[in-house]
């Protein structure tokens, strides 16, 4: 931050392609794909602090208190404007903020997502139930001083632990999905669902992924850490739709999925062969042997050795690889020398830090 948006991004992709050059030839890479400098992000995940009737929602510091970031510049503008009532409405109610050293409190963070038409998504943390009744009953108001809000969940995570969420979610609305309307195809999110953070650029991802597939044109196509099917649901758009199966290990992603492909099964967009299967990717090898394409959009740790191993012996000629970590995408790719990156891409998914998001098509 601070350093101007070009430049930032001139840096990005210098970064990448050092890191990439002895697997990505220099005629493969493109132009990147750029983001807003600011209001981009659709979701946030905020840990409440501070003291009952005065509780900040944002991160914390190095003595473990409270920083406010409602004000922070990256939420999209839905988010920036429900921070404040949400503050309001935990402050109300007299929510027992989280206290990390003392192990004590009720309310530990809250996560908002925001769709492209500001309808919104919000999560309440809590240790135990004690103060659950308070905002189930007052829900209510919250719709009223929150129009756009859709779904509202209570998640549990009674462990003293450092994570965001825990298992257990309960759906206090009738609706249960987010729509994530991305023109071409609307996701629906679940609470517990991953997408990416940025829409605008999620959506040039997709769309790119899907050109690349239409000059290609695979008869068939495994999508491995498929999350909400976005890759997998595009391609089954094409107008030579391929053969689509979309691997995932979270089961509120697959459900996810399940629920779009049945809204575009509805509207006629995705006529052909999909399915979505909730399980660990790197164990699909049998699902992956005899595709003619597969799409994976690995964690920062990328696929591994034992996976790359399986794709490298497959029957594949398509590769098509997202990642968030240029390291573990170069180790990846030097693990399949049967393929040869034939175009890539930066998507700047995070602006204003050093992180981006790569595209490369591999073939045979």
């Amino acid at each position: 931050m601070g350093n101007p948006y070009a430049v930032q991004l001139g840096d990005k992709v210098a970064a990448a392609r050092r890191v990439l050059t002895e697997v990505v030839p220099e005629s493969a890479w493109l132009d990147p794909f750029a983001s807003a400098e600011s209001g981009f992000r659709n979701r946030a995940k905020l840990v409440v602090a501070g003291d009952v009737g005065a509780a900040t929602l944002g991160i914390l510091d190095a003595g473990q208190r409270g920083v406010d970031l409602q004000d922070c510049g990256i939420h999209e503008t839905s988010i920036k404007g429900a921070l404040p009532v949400l503050a309001d409405f935990i402050d109300d109610l007299r929510l027992l903020p989280y206290d990390v050293p003392k192990r004590r409190g009720e309310l530990k963070h809250l996560h908002v997502t925001s769709n492209p038409v500001g309808e919104l998504m919000v999560r309440f943390v809590l240790r135990t139930d004690r103060q659950s009744q308070r905002i189930i009953a007052t829900l209510p108001q919250l719709h009223v001083e929150l129009p756009g809000l859709r779904v509202a969940t209570i998640n549990h995570l009674p462990e003293h632990v450092a994570l965001l969420e825990g298992d257990r979610e309960d759906i206090l609305t009738e609706q249960r999905t987010l729509a994530m309307d991305l023109g071409r195809v609307t996701l629906q999110l679940g609470p517990k669902s991953f997408f990416q953070t940025n829409t605008a650029v999620a959506q040039g991802l997709y769309e790119t992924a899907r050109a690349w597939l239409e000059d290609s044109q695979p008869g068939s196509l495994v999508d491995l850490y498929c999350g909400v099917g976005g890759f997998g649901l595009y391609a089954a758009t094409l107008p030579t739709p391929p053969s689509v199966i979309g691997v995932e290990v979270s089961d509120d992603a697959i459900a996810s999925a399940r629920h779009t492909l049945k809204e575009l099964r509805k509207d006629e967009k995705a006529p052909g062969s999909v399915e979505f299967v909730a399980a660990d990717a790197t164990t699909a090898a049998g699902r992956v042997s005899d595709a003619d394409c597969v799409i994976v959009n690995p964690p920062r740790r990328g696929i591994g050795a034992d996976l790359a191993t399986t794709i490298q012996r497959s029957a594949a000629t398509t590769l098509v690889y997202s990642s968030c970590n240029p390291e573990t995408l170069a180790q990846d790719l030097a693990a399949m020398p049967g393929f040869t990156v034939t175009k890539a891409r930066l998507f700047d998914m995070f602006p204003q830090t050093a992180h981006s998001e790569e595209l490369v098509l591999a073939q045979r």
